[in-house]
């Protein structure tokens, strides 16, 4: 390529970037992650309460996906109980919406003395979490949120401590 012509090259390349942006703009595509179906839903607690994330606003919340069978889930749940003690005083509150039986999920949530707010839900919040980011569909998932209801961060798999902390501290 001869060096006048790197100039129109590069102009061409610069208008075509400005209208595809401008395009998409203007068509209203979505972003990869909508929480706003999670903020919207409301789920019964253990004790048959319709709580909404919405009650929580101004924590910073860590909302976990999970299920009794998942276990993933089960090995992060300890580590979870443990920083919702660790970390409450500094505003974080960990949420967690159990995709299973309920009597199940009561009986767990009692022998492991889960001291953050379990919510119950069916499959049917596999939708919800899919458009918070759950693309492939498994458990655990976890979604943070700042102490305004926006969205951090969708984890999918185990999320350790280590790598929760990350997230979490830049939001104190």
């Amino acid at each position: 390529m001869s060096a006048s012509a790197r100039p129109a090259l590069f102009a061409v390349v610069a208008v075509a970037a400005l209208v595809s942006g401008y395009i998409f703009s203007q068509t209203g595509v979505p972003d990869p992650v909508d929480i706003k179906p999670l903020m919207a839903a409301s789920f019964p607690d253990l004790q048959g309460r319709n709580r909404s994330l919405a009650e929580w606003r101004g924590s910073v919340l860590v909302v976990n996906f999970w299920a009794t069978w998942c276990p993933p889930c089960l090995k992060e749940i300890p580590d979870f109980i443990r920083m919702q003690e660790k970390l409450k005083a500094r505003g974080v509150q960990f949420v967690g919406i159990a995709a299973d039986q309920p009597d199940k999920v009561r009986q767990f949530a009692a022998k492991y003395r889960m001291n953050y707010p379990v919510l119950l839900a069916d499959m049917a919040v596999v939708e919800i979490a899919k458009q918070a980011g759950n693309q492939a569909g498994g458990l655990p998932f976890t979604v943070i949120l700042d102490r305004e209801g926006k969205w951090v961060s969708s984890e999918s798999g185990i999320l350790d401590e280590k790598r929760l902390n990350s997230l979490v501290e830049p939001l104190l």
